[in-house]
């Protein structure tokens, strides 16, 4: 009996069979989700700086800062604490406040949750612990040209973030005397530019330009009208939820 030649076609369900989507073990290391998290961190270093100045502004302490940033771990609802706390504010009415602004985080895990369905729940949550706007972007462009994203991969992209976001907030925090206003100097920017290249390189890994800018444009309709009418933190989430959900229908009728 001759040997196969590893040329001859393999019958579907083979081991050897070729899976275009199969990904390389390369990319699935702890080393390679650091790699792929260095072009969010510049982003990362301007809000962190940025977030550790407006604290220090509010007259928190370099201790509390740290701890903020460890604990909390949210630009927007950083700033919002420094904000109320520098204005007085009960802590029910920022422990609520936060609460409300970080409710997306639960779209984003449950974006991500089809890839982690395998672990244990302790495992996911370390995953989703960490888990950030920019990260998920990371991560749902690497998931647009695979069918699965690496445990490994994902605390490589995840701690990366944290401990970069940690030390940005203490350098603004100690040099937050020196510097009154980070819009001065265009930090306030950097993040959503950030954004915009995720995005971009995203669609042009999907190739589905019609589909997701008619998409994007109905996100940013109802988050405009829903920010409005109720707040601009559920302006992000109605956005989120009824232009996927859109997207999903037309993908799926097409």
């Amino acid at each position: 009996m001759r040997p196969k030649s590893i040329l001859e076609p393999q019958k579907p369900g083979s081991s050897q069979s070729s899976d275009a989507t199969a990904v390389p073990e390369s990319s699935d290391t702890f080393l390679q989700g650091v790699k792929d998290c260095l072009p969010t961190l510049l982003g990362y270093l301007s809000i962190g700086f940025a977030a550790g100045v407006v604290g220090k502004t509010a007259g928190l302490t370099l201790a509390e800062i740290a701890m903020l940033s460890i604990i909390l771990y949210a630009g927007s609802a950083q700033f919002i604490a420094a904000g109320m706390i520098a204005a007085g504010s009960s802590s029910s009415a920022i422990v609520i406040t936060i609460f409300l602004v970080n409710l997306r985080h639960l779209l984003l895990s449950a974006a991500l949750s089809p890839y982690f369905r395998h672990l244990t729940p302790l495992r996911n949550l370390l995953i989703g612990s960490l888990l950030t706007d920019e990260t998920f972007g990371v991560a749902i462009q690497k998931s647009a040209s695979r069918k699965k994203i690496s445990e490994r991969w994902m605390h490589g992209l995840n701690i990366t973030a944290y401990l970069n976001w940690f030390l940005a907030n203490l350098a603004g925090a100690f040099f937050g005397q020196w510097i009154a206003s980070p819009e001065q100097w265009g930090l306030d920017f950097a993040l959503p530019a950030m954004f915009i290249g995720l995005l971009v390189l995203t669609m042009m890994g999907r190739r589905k330009y019609l589909l997701d800018i008619t998409v994007g444009l109905i996100a940013m309709a109802v988050a405009v009208l829903v920010s409005i009418l109720w707040s601009p933190s559920m302006g992000v989430i109605a956005a989120a939820i009824i232009a996927s959900t859109i997207g999903l229908v037309i993908e799926r009728w097409k």
